[in-house]
């Protein structure tokens, strides 16, 4: 069997880091860049921290702010045609995985517009050219879309979050400055965060986990479960730091061999609902480690040590116990929901959203195989 990595060319990660963005700018001899972002960003001031670097060194730049929380395919083709109007020959990407991601899908598009309608894109599209470069300067410290081959569109004709799977958009360029991540609300920092955690987790006991991404996901969740209460809840400047670097490194891993059903049924309520990436895992993501516990819990051991957990003399099922409630136990410190009807989700709606989860691209790789009725009672779980 052959395995792949695939990453950036070329990563920065530091406070301060941004400096490095109009000096890259400048020796790929780009001309016209369009900063792609959204509008609370702009107005908190965190934009003006990137783009005060291109000002410096006179780079000319215009910006997209039509960024919105679960980016739709208006989204991308609004931006598609500001980036063509401007002749844009490098987009930079400022805040979080709605960012990046729309930025991803507008550089697809545009060298590949063949797949204009964005729908097309869905799954693992078969594009032919490399997107428009792209740079990326992630602001929360949870989707790691600055180094995956993934991103998220919302196809709201049909309800459906589209997972797109592109080897040909990841960014040139990722930028990890903590800076951008230190100002974020608590609900974000979070909710983010727990976003990394699942990635981590989901990465290494995805059915095609294997030695490389292992190390980088086992790294990942001992960091994120060690320091995201201090970064999101104290602002703790090294805590802030580390969990930044984190997702980066769980991002390396969980692109190059898939999730599982934590996503699957946390795209459904996104796509349904749009509820925050971040926390529709968070909540779930306790049920489902139990649920999967049964296939791997040789590897709640391991993640369990990551933890700092005393793993000694433990059952199969104590082990995965331990780890569901050490998980649990960080989101409840997070303040993060734990019900879906405390999220308000109807009841009534849980069918549809298993059915759709059902057929999400990441199923396919959850450790254990699963039904729609498995689907349906994990939500029903996580109900009340």
């Amino acid at each position: 069997m052959t395995n792949r990595i695939i990453l950036n060319e070329t990563s920065y990660f530091g406070r301060g880091a941004r400096e490095k963005l109009a000096e890259e700018i400048e020796a790929r001899a780009f001309k016209k860049v369009l900063v792609v972002t959204d509008k609370s960003l702009l107005e908190t001031g965190t934009v003006t921290l990137v783009t005060k670097e291109l000002d410096k060194k006179h780079i000319s730049y215009k910006i997209y702010d039509g960024v919105k929380p679960n980016p739709s395919v208006e989204n991308v083709q609004s931006g598609v045609k500001v980036a063509k109007d401007n002749n844009t020959d490098c987009i930079v990407a400022v805040g979080g995985g709605s960012a990046i991601d729309t930025a991803k899908a507008m550089a697809i598009v545009c060298t590949n517009p063949e797949f204009s309608d964005v729908v097309s894109l869905d799954g693992t599209a078969a594009t032919k050219n490399k997107a428009l470069p792209l740079i990326a300067l992630p602001t929360t410290a949870g989707t790691a879309a600055e180094v995956t081959i993934n991103y998220v569109i919302t196809d709201e004709k049909r309800t459906k979050k589209m997972v797109c799977v592109d080897v040909h958009d990841i960014p040139v360029v990722a930028i990890i400055d903590p800076d951008l991540m230190q100002g974020m609300p608590q609900s974000i920092a979070a909710s983010t965060g727990m976003d990394a955690l699942t990635h981590a987790m989901e990465g290494y006991i995805t059915k095609a986990a294997w030695l490389i991404p292992d190390m980088f996901h086992i790294n990942a969740m001992a960091l994120i479960y060690k320091n995201l209460e201090k970064a999101a809840n104290e602002k703790d400047e090294k805590a802030v730091e580390k969990v930044g670097y984190a997702q980066y490194i769980a991002g390396m891993g969980f692109s190059n061999v898939g999730l599982g059903i934590v996503h699957s049924m946390a795209h459904s309520l996104g796509a349904y609902f749009d509820t925050p990436h971040g926390v529709a895992n968070a909540l779930l993501l306790p049920h489902v480690l139990k649920f999967n516990g049964q296939a791997c819990p040789e590897l709640f051991r391991n993640m369990g040590n990551a933890f700092g957990l005393d793993m000694s003399n433990t059952t199969d099922e104590e082990a995965v116990q331990k780890v569901v409630d050490a998980v649990k136990e960080l989101s409840v410190k997070l303040h993060i929901p734990q019900t879906l009807k405390e999220i308000g989700i109807p009841k009534e709606m849980l069918p549809t959203l298993a059915e759709q989860a059902l057929h999400d691209v990441c199923t396919g790789g959850n450790p254990r195989e699963v039904t729609k009725e498995d689907i349906l009672a994990l939500y029903q779980e996580a109900y009340e």
